[in-house]
């Protein structure tokens, strides 16, 4: 079946797209009465986590969807998670920032982004690839990983911010 969605490489020339498709999801989420994962404020609008998303972005292996040429949806793939989860004992792959733009919701762009980010850890040799995210609003965000191939691993949480760890293993 053709998505219509190209995945390519990106780069540090990417951060405003990853801020856009960030804000989006932001705005998305609020919506749909979802406040308690990302927040309300647009991620461009705070300081220091719009820096976090560029030293991300920078510093690791971003990944972008385009539907048409436009920037649908984002992943960027790093070699350690962020420091509120313990690195693996083996090389991993972590998705951070994963986002689908509110307008291109529904048509598999953040599944199409985390297959070729399974494909991309394959690639490299490595073969456990990890997630988090939040698991409130009833495990919703969690279920759609297992959808996807990932398995709950271990809980956390960041003050009172519920986070679910999921791994995949590519071989």
């Amino acid at each position: 079946m053709d998505t219509g969605i190209t995945i390519r490489q990106g780069g540090p020339d990417d951060v405003a797209a990853v801020l856009s498709l960030l804000d989006s999801a932001v705005d998305w989420l609020g919506d749909k009465g979802i406040t308690a994962q990302w927040g309300t404020e647009p991620f461009s609008s705070r300081p220091k986590t719009a820096a976090l998303v560029e030293q991300v972005v920078t510093e690791g292996s971003p990944w972008i969807a385009e539907i048409d040429g436009v920037p649908a949806g984002t992943l960027t793939l790093t070699p350690h998670p962020g420091s509120y989860v313990a690195p693996a004992d083996e090389p991993e792959r972590y998705v951070r920032f994963l986002a689908t733009g509110s307008r291109f919701h529904g048509r598999g762009v953040g599944a199409a982004l985390l297959a070729h980010a399974a494909d991309e850890t394959r690639r490299l040799g490595v073969s456990l690839l990890r997630v988090d995210c939040f698991a409130g609003s009833e495990g919703r965000l969690v279920a759609y990983y297992e959808r996807q191939g990932f398995t709950r691993t271990e809980t956390f949480a960041v003050g009172d911010w519920p986070g679910q760890i999921l791994e995949m293993r590519v071989r």
